[in-house]
């Protein structure tokens, strides 16, 4: 598995050497998927064109949460009272 990884390798920096960027990106693709355990003949065969990559900062500086953009219409539910904090409408043990 070692010596095909290798040579696609290889085979990517001479496409990237030539400018055909298109070539080494799909043996990019095909190097990871095999790399993540895909079969060679899988990978050889698996379609990347509509996959698309994390952008850099997309995470957040520093930090491993998303920023999540709201549906639209949604509104945030309503804060809590802070001077109300505890009262609730139960009695309390004795």
């Amino acid at each position: 598995m070692s010596s095909i990884l290798d040579e696609l390798h290889r085979q990517m920096e001479i496409a990237a050497a030539a400018m055909d960027y298109e070539e080494a990106r799909r043996l990019r693709d095909r190097i990871n998927l095999m790399r993540g355990g895909a079969a060679p003949d899988g990978a050889a065969q698996a379609d990347t064109s509509g996959l698309s990559r994390q952008q850099p900062g997309s995470m957040g500086l520093g930090t491993s949460r998303q920023n999540v953009t709201p549906p639209p219409g949604w509104t945030p539910p309503r804060k809590p009272d802070p001077m109300t904090k505890g009262r609730g409408n139960r009695p309390r043990g004795k």
